[in-house]
């Protein structure tokens, strides 16, 4: 995509620029990070994971296509030029079928990176580094590259067939867990990854590329993923340490296309950010930081609907979403082992926030609506806001934005996206650059 592509270059010449990456499908984070880009003049990056959306409909019940109709709309009923979009695809490669043979989860695996590119996905991430159920392990770096290759001659037959511009990859199997650790980061540190495992990686995928005929894709190949040494469990941080990963960081500067894509990125203090983009780890993915913001401000909104309303008239959202999480607890129980009061703290406060999966259960959607609706007929005094959301409180004192619900959580998740914005695009926005 020539608008990323630009970025990329830019960034290899010596700019300090990146991208955040967007790893999320509800609408209010959606339409936040929309707006911080609009804020911005500059793109807005989307992405959707393997196991959130595919062919079957993922978690959230969306199809490529339907989630790239889903944010265009999105983007319409905004204002917000699409061609300012770049939708991305995270994780695809066998992630969501590993119980099955390497024959059949690589069939599931083509048809939806077909799907995705076929949909207008442009940023494509080719991520083979699980094993399925007749595989041996540990997986071979050959291997992974091997089937990350095959799958990229799909996306580009793909491409082929609906034309336009070209998609762009991003390689590399050096992933955190997904959505944050599932050990106290207390009992074992994280390592950066070694400069000669990133190299390893870059150059099986590159032989993998010619082997298969595709050569002339690697100057589409963007980004590598790699562990820069950051990460997050339930209640945790393990923040950016620069001096760490300088190896890796000047290993990527002898590549001419390529930096480094950071994931779980949620939570680091705001200098890590202009601190990790200068350090080539220049496209930054956060997700879990948006969900936790929206979940904040919702909760906020909850306890003063009840102090303004009163416990009868209030639409009960927290109570609502804890009853479903605990008669639906297939989305957070594999990731809260604890017992008694720590597991109602893991399952309302964990960095985590496996909270975000149950936002669409439509008990919850009706609780939210009726938050809202109740918070339209009524407007919370600013005072009383104060109390919970005090920055949202000041923002509307200020006329900044107005007292309307959906307008209060989109600030609170915005004092997410602002940071990521800042360390990204802050020289572009002092040299007055704009995307091309």
């Amino acid at each position: 995509m020539k608008s990323l592509l630009s970025l990329i270059e830019q960034h290899k010449q010596g700019h300090t620029k990146g991208i955040y990456s967007v790893c999320s499908a509800h609408p209010l984070v959606l339409e936040a990070a929309i707006q911080q880009a609009a804020n911005d003049n500059q793109l807005v990056l989307i992405e959707a994971t393997s196991n959130q959306v595919n062919q079957f409909g993922g978690y959230t019940g969306m199809t490529p296509q339907d989630f790239a109709s889903y944010v265009f709309q999105l983007a319409n009923s905004l204002n917000f030029p699409v061609d300012n979009i770049v939708l991305g695809g995270d994780h695809l490669g066998p992630n969501c079928w590993q119980h099955l043979n390497v024959k059949q989860a690589m069939e599931y695996s083509a048809q939806m990176i077909h799907d995705y590119v076929s949909a207008g996905f442009k940023k494509i991430h080719l991520d083979c580094s699980m094993p399925c159920a007749d595989d041996q392990l540990p997986l071979s770096e050959t291997i992974m590259a091997e089937r990350a290759a095959q799958l990229c001659l799909v996306a580009e037959n793909a491409w082929q067939s609906i034309g336009g511009e070209a998609p762009v990859y991003v390689i590399g199997t050096e992933v955190p867990t997904p959505g944050g650790a599932l050990e106290s980061l207390e009992d074992e540190g994280i390592e950066v990854t070694k400069p000669e495992e990133a190299l390893a990686t870059l150059n099986a995928h590159h032989q993998a590329f010619s082997d298969i005929g595709i050569a002339n894709v690697w100057s589409r190949v963007i980004g590598l993923v790699v562990q820069p040494g950051v990460e997050f469990d339930h209640h945790n941080v393990h923040h950016y340490d620069s001096a760490k990963a300088q190896a890796l960081s000047q290993l990527i500067e002898h590549q001419p296309n390529i930096v480094f894509e950071a994931h779980s990125t949620d939570y680091q203090n705001p200098p890590a950010y202009h601190q990790l983009v200068r350090d080539h780890f220049a496209i930054l993915k956060v997700g879990p930081a948006l969900t936790f913001a929206l979940r904040e401000a919702l909760y906020g909104l909850d306890r003063a609907e009840k102090e303004w309303l009163g416990t009868h008239h209030a639409s009960h959202l927290r109570e609502t979403i804890e009853q479903v999480m605990h008669e639906q607890p297939n989305y957070w129980r594999s990731h809260y082992s604890s017992k008694g009061h720590q597991q109602f703290l893991d399952c309302s406060y964990s960095l985590s926030d496996r909270i975000r999966y149950y936002w669409t259960h439509p008990e919850v959607k009706a609780a939210q609506q009726a938050l809202f609706d109740n918070l339209l007929a009524k407007p919370l005094p600013v005072t009383l806001l104060s109390q919970y959301l005090p920055n949202q409180a000041k923002a509307i004192s200020q006329h900044k934005i107005q007292n309307l619900p959906a307008e209060i959580v989109m600030h609170k998740i915005m004092e997410v996206t602002e940071v990521y914005s800042k360390a990204c695009y802050s020289n572009a926005v002092a040299q007055k650059e704009t995307i091309q």
